[in-house]
Formats: structure tokens, C-alpha cells, sequence
């Protein structure tokens, strides 16, 4: 059973930071890639960041130059530290691994940036 456990959530000031982790458990086959979506309400579902097997990072546009993923290999776990956080980027937060034969999703952590 793949199970997706996420942390690092809370609430925060803007201006500061928090590092969400996310470690995938019973995972069978290699893992592809490791990113993070958000949603806030009443907001489609966004692409936050990805991190492929090679290396490759890419990041939300608003996001990019704020946050950094990252991931333990040996752990399979993945890191999205973000900094600067602003007030626009309350939402949940829910890690996604792609593994060879299916996608897993965790159950969201709440983010939310006071003024």
C-alpha cells in the first residue's frame, strides 16, 4: 500500500518561511519524478514544483524564485522549502509521485500566509 505523508504545514507571516516534507511509503518500482500542487479555494489546482529522476526542477512562475524542491532519494521523501512567502500562496499544498505503473497524491497540508 503507497501511502504519501506529508508535514510542514502551518501557519506563517508573511515574509517567512516553512519547509514542507512529503515520504512516500511502499513504494514497489522506481520512482519518475516527485512534485508539489496547491489549491486555494476557489482556485484551480496549480503546479507548484517537480523534480525529475534526472535532476530537473521546474517551478511556478511566482514560485520559482522564492522556493526550492528537493529530495532524499534514499528516504524517497521530497522537500519543497519555501521562502518569502506571501499571502497569495495560502493553499493546500499536495505532493504528488509518479512512480512507473501509478500516480500517488498526498492528503494535503494547509498553508496559510497572514498579512
Amino acid at each position: 500500500q503507497v501511502q504519501l505523508v506529508e508535514s510542514g504545514g502551518g501557519l506563517v507571516q508573511a515574509g517567512g518561511s516553512l519547509r514542507l516534507s512529503c515520504a512516500a511509503a511502499g513504494i514497489t518500482f522506481r520512482i519518475n519524478g516527485m512534485g508539489w500542487d496547491r489549491q486555494a479555494p476557489g482556485q484551480q489546482r496549480e503546479l507548484v514544483a517537480v523534480i525529475t529522476r534526472g535532476g530537473r526542477r521546474n517551478y511556478l512562475e511566482s514560485a520559482k524564485s522564492r522556493f526550492t524542491i528537493f529530495s532524499d532519494n534514499t528516504k524517497n521523501t521530497v522537500y519543497l522549502q519555501m521562502n518569502s512567502l506571501k499571502v497569495e500562496d495560502t493553499a493546500v499544498y499536495y505532493c504528488n509521485v509518479e512512480e512507473v505503473m501509478s500516480d500517488y497524491w498526498g492528503q494535503g497540508t494547509q498553508v496559510t500566509v497572514s498579512p
